[in-house]
């Protein structure tokens, strides 16, 4: 099964870093978020990716055609042998890696249209390049073939950003810490798909993929979920930024299935 990641976003909320790079190549640690989430992937055995390009598309496609160099402890260039090039100790991935350019200012549920030819008539994967979870692949993976419906969404309850006042008239009884989310569920990207639900995107540059994709698949009864109550955390901002880059250093990083 193939693995669909959207990284062809401005990230404007994050621009502090996106106005050099795109949002998917913000490294957390010493390597690119998008990095991140494709070792979750592979940790389940998931290695064909296609990624949808889009802003600075030109900044990923340098990076996988010069992964070995950047995943190699050494590098020797012989000028005196015609530039010739010895890559030492390189950790390879069991990595295929289809980078399709899907326009600059398309929207979400447009790029997963033009991606079809490369995805073929079969099951496919699809997540955002901006999130980390320690969410389960197999179970995920699972709950859609049991369920038998033409598309998985994930749902999470994001971290409150505040904590609350408990109130008595005009008189303030205390203070309640942050608290996960407030009961809702939203989106949380880690999506499965059948090939069928191409048929459900406009063939247009203004396709949202939240809006007319999934909402009629809901509406035909073709939309089930798969809820994750573990760690996940998206990286819209500089300061989400800098706490998933926290949580790395202190060893405490909980999507990093690959080694937990």
């Amino acid at each position: 099964m193939k693995v669909v990641i959207l990284a062809g976003g401005r990230g404007t909320r994050i621009s502090e870093e996106s106005y050099l790079r795109p949002k998917p190549m913000v490294e957390i640690g010493d390597a690119p978020i998008l990095w991140h989430i494709m070792k979750t992937y592979s940790y389940y055995g998931y290695n064909d990716f296609i990624i949808c390009l889009g802003y600075k598309g030109y900044v990923i496609k340098e990076y996988f055609a010069n992964y070995y160099r950047h995943m190699s402890e050494a590098v020797t260039y012989d000028f005196t042998s015609g530039n010739a090039v010895e890559i030492h100790q390189n950790r390879v991935e069991p990595w295929k890696v289809t980078l399709v350019e899907t326009g600059l200012d398309t929207m979400t549920g447009s790029r997963i249209k033009r991606i079809q030819p490369y995805v073929g008539n079969e099951p496919f994967m699809l997540t955002y390049g901006d999130g980390l979870s320690n969410i389960n692949i197999e179970n995920l993976v699972s709950s859609h073939k049991k369920n038998r419906r033409l598309a998985t969404i994930t749902a999470v309850q994001p971290e409150g950003r505040f904590g609350r006042l408990e109130l008595d008239g005009e008189r303030v009884r205390g203070f309640t810490e942050k608290v996960r989310g407030d009961g809702g569920w939203i989106n949380g990207g880690y999506m499965v798909f059948e090939p069928q639900v191409f048929n459900y995107f406009l063939d247009s540059d203004f396709s949202i993929l939240e809006q007319e994709p999934l909402q009629n698949l809901a509406i035909d009864g073709e939309l089930n979920v798969y809820k994750h109550e573990g760690f996940w955390q998206p990286m819209d901002t500089l300061r989400e930024k800098n706490n998933l880059e926290e949580m790395w250093k202190k060893s405490q990083a909980p999507w990093k299935v690959w080694e937990n």
